[in-house]
């Protein structure tokens, strides 16, 4: 017996019907890019600094209000020498039915990556991790958003970036 339906949930299709029922007269447009701004490793991995990349936000002090980041989205950087005890999830789209994101080490894997440096399989990890907003406007992750997490990545002197999204 086939079926003419989907067996999985394609992300796609279920974010531009969340744009359509929003409201929106034209579909979300996915980025694509003629030519990606990737390049090789200039040296081994066991020779590279990486520089970590989390969609995550800083969480803030208690009693402030973790929903006010919606208006103050920008890039960010922490220290990589110590894992953080939380960081701000609730805006970003992931199942919050099915699991938490309670455990910063299940998306910001820090401390695997300085084990991964004592075992000779990286060079080391950069001093500082970075975080980028979600924003789902292309030209400012494009023009200011990408522009920035390079600079300071290049600061750090990392060699190569690992991104870890929600």
């Amino acid at each position: 017996m086939t079926t003419s339906h989907r067996t999985f949930v394609s992300y796609i299709d279920r974010t531009r019907e969340f744009y359509r029922a929003q409201g929106y007269e034209r579909p979300y447009q996915w980025a694509h890019f003629e030519e990606v701004p990737f390049a090789r490793l200039q040296k081994p991995l066991a020779d590279s600094r990486l520089s970590l990349i989390t969609t995550a936000s800083p969480w803030h002090e208690a009693g402030h209000d973790p929903g006010s980041l919606r208006g103050s989205k920008k890039v960010w950087s922490g220290a990589s020498s110590e894992l953080p005890d939380r960081l701000y999830t609730d805006d970003l789209a992931w199942d919050k039915q099915a699991t938490h994101t309670d455990d910063v080490a299940s998306f910001l894997p820090l401390s695997h990556l300085r084990e991964c440096a004592i075992a000779g399989r990286i060079g080391g990890l950069a001093g500082r991790f970075h975080g980028v907003p979600t924003d789902y406007s292309q030209r400012r992750t494009t023009d200011l958003d990408a522009p920035e997490i390079l600079r300071r990545c290049r600061e750090d002197a990392a060699d190569l970036a690992l991104l870890v999204p929600l």
